[in-house]
């Protein structure tokens, strides 16, 4: 629906309750004539520090995500974002492509960018092949991005997961430990780096460490905000956040 305060797009953003790093990083890059509106994922165990907790973790995170959609939709938001990404790696690409049909199903039929699809479609339009990947993550959902990215046509070269011990603590993460989480999976054979975790803070220093590397790093976050106002029409560049939105 058009209002006449964000005439040019209303999108929902559909976040665990955990996380405080998407709506802030996402109102930096907000576009004039466009409003965000979000749904909360409600997490009730936030614990991370094993393997076995990261699966529950995402088990109960599923079985919340309708109400999160159920609730953001009484906005009647044009657009439906998400502000999560390891549900969104899960699976491979058949899991991919699983999510993002449940996402368009709960949402009555909107359009969805999902973190994972909008990294794909960014380090194609990039020309990358070869990349390495920071995450927050245990080692189950290092596991998971790895198989998404490699599934869809990249060489991993390598994934660096900072094993945070909560969902929140991920955005506790200091903007040094992670630029030297991606000199740590920088190669002289990688053409770019990726970040997944949408609550590690990481917009700025992605496009910080741009310019050290000399080569594109993208920020999920970044690159889900950027893919969704690309879907929907909306062509502004910004400087501050890297070549995604200062180029493409």
């Amino acid at each position: 629906m058009k209002y006449h305060f964000a005439p040019r797009g209303t999108f929902a953003i559909i976040l665990p309750s955990t996380n405080t790093a998407v709506e802030a990083e996402f109102q930096q890059m907000r576009v004039p004539g466009t409003s965000f509106h979000t749904g909360r994922i409600l997490i009730k165990n936030p614990n991370l520090d094993n393997d076995e907790r990261f699966d529950q973790f995402m088990i109960e995170l599923r079985e919340e995500i309708g109400n999160a959609v159920a609730n953001v939709m009484t906005a009647d938001p044009d657009f439906i974002v998400m502000g999560m990404s390891s549900e969104t790696f899960w699976g491979g690409m058949e899991g991919a492509a699983k999510f993002e049909a449940l996402m368009k199903d709960l949402s009555g039929g909107l359009d969805v960018t999902t973190g994972a699809q909008a990294c794909n479609a960014a380090l194609g339009l990039l020309g990358a092949k070869r990349i390495g990947v920071i995450t927050p993550y245990q080692t189950v959902g290092d596991d998971q991005v790895r198989a998404y990215l490699t599934e869809v046509g990249f060489d991993v070269k390598g994934v660096h997961g900072l094993k945070c011990p909560t969902a929140k603590s991920i955005a506790d993460v200091e903007p040094e430990t992670l630029k030297e989480a991606f000199r740590k999976v920088d190669r002289c054979d990688v053409d770019a780096l990726v970040q997944a975790g949408t609550n590690l803070y990481c917009a700025k220093v992605a496009a910080e460490m741009e310019v050290e590397l000399g080569k594109p790093v993208i920020a999920i976050n970044t690159a889900t905000l950027w893919h969704a106002y690309r879907t929907h029409g909306i062509k502004d560049q910004m400087a501050g956040f890297g070549c995604l939105f200062e180029k493409y």
